[in-house]
C-alpha cells in the first residue's frame, strides 16, 4: 500500500525562529534600543539579516552588568531595512509576555527608571 505524501511539507521548509544574542552594556544604549511604545515592550536589534514582519525570534539578552541572560521570545514588529537618517539597519522585536517578555520589560524599565521620560532620540523615534 502506498501513501500519498504530496500534501505534506518537508521538515526542512518549516521556518525556525531566529536566535539573536544581544549584550547591552550601557544605559544609553539600552535607552536607544528599548521600545516602550510597543504593547508589552520591545527592543530594537541592529542586524543586517533579513526578517519578515511577525516572524518569531528567540533572544538571549545581557543587560548592563547583570551576568544572567534573559531568554525572551518575541515577534518582529519593526523593520529598518537600511541605514536611514543616521538610524542603524535592524529590527524591532515585540516581547511575548508568556515567554520571558514581561520579565524583560520589567527589568529594562527598572534599569532605565526616569530616563524613560527623556526626549532624547532613540533608534526608532
Amino acid at each position: 500500500m502506498s501513501e500519498d505524501i504530496s500534501d505534506q511539507k518537508p521538515a526542512a521548509s518549516v521556518p525556525k525562529p531566529g536566535v539573536l544574542s544581544l549584550a547591552i552594556k550601557e544605559k544609553a544604549a539600552l535607552y536607544a534600543a528599548y521600545m516602550p511604545f510597543i504593547k508589552g515592550g520591545g527592543l530594537f536589534i541592529p542586524t543586517n539579516k533579513t526578517y519578515r514582519m511577525g516572524e518569531e525570534v528567540f533572544m538571549l539578552l545581557s543587560l548592563l552588568d547583570d551576568p544572567n541572560k534573559l531568554k525572551v521570545v518575541g515577534n518582529v514588529a519593526w523593520i529598518t531595512p537600511v541605514t536611514q537618517g543616521g538610524r542603524p539597519q535592524g529590527i524591532g522585536v515585540q516581547f511575548n509576555p508568556q515567554d520571558g517578555g514581561t520579565e524583560a520589560r520589567n527589568k529594562i524599565e527598572a534599569l532605565l527608571g526616569g530616563v524613560l521620560k527623556s526626549s532624547r532620540p532613540t533608534h526608532t523615534t
